[in-house]
């Protein structure tokens, strides 16, 4: 396969075609100066024959001045491709790390969310209605996700706990009245035990004047 079918920059094509055109033109000029010399001998060359190789030598001058100025721009151009290359390359580095660095802040994170999911919560704790229970009360939760229904679950058993921590607190205020009361009736029977000790006392000298009389 030729090298002119891997080229498809135009300046390095340009290149190419140039350098074959001198090569060719230099070995049609080595030919004739070699055929001339062979047919004349030792003999000077006709002037018209010298006048022939001094064109076609003007020509391969030209051509080689030409090619040393594509091949010149041709360097420049690949140095400066190296350079982008290089930037290129640099930016390719820069953007890896970065995939690196969230490829393994991805990982912490589901690490993270893994160790969330085995802990164990308090709430997992909580003696709370049975789901069937809870939405056979509340059907309006039925729809709801996991997360929505067991915070709607939480707040119903926050509801009657307080409810019943309420009517606890009213007891205990009845028990305490019903206490005071008690000892009151208490109070108030002793205080009438030791008023009729003394009404007793009081009136036992009415009694022996009585029995006296009798």
């Amino acid at each position: 396969m030729a090298v002119e079918t891997h080229i498809s920059d135009p300046s390095l094509a340009a290149v190419l075609e140039t350098s074959k055109a001198a090569r060719d033109q230099a070995l049609a000029l080595v030919d004739l100066v070699a055929q001339e010399s062979a047919a004349t001998g030792n003999a000077p060359l006709d002037l018209d024959i010298l006048a022939s190789i001094s064109k076609q030598q003007k020509l391969l001058n030209t051509n080689l001045a030409h090619l040393r100025g594509l091949h010149r721009s041709a360097h420049l151009r690949a140095r400066e491709t190296k350079g982008q290359t290089a930037e290129a390359r640099h930016e390719v580095d820069v953007l890896h790390l970065q995939l690196q660095n969230l490829y393994y802040e991805q990982r912490h994170l589901e690490g993270e969310i893994l160790s969330c999911e085995s802990f164990d919560h308090t709430y997992q704790l909580l003696p709370l209605a049975p789901v069937e229970e809870f939405l056979a009360a509340h059907p309006e939760h039925a729809e709801d996700d996991e997360s929505a229904l067991m915070i709607a679950r939480i707040e119903h058993e926050r509801m009657e706990r307080e409810a019943l921590e309420q009517q606890r607190l009213e007891l205990q205020k009845r028990k305490q009245k019903l206490i005071a009361d008690n000892k009151k009736r208490r109070d108030d029977l002793a205080n009438l035990d030791k008023d009729l000790e003394k009404f007793i006392d009081a009136a036992k000298p009415i009694q022996k004047m009585f029995e006296k009389v009798t």
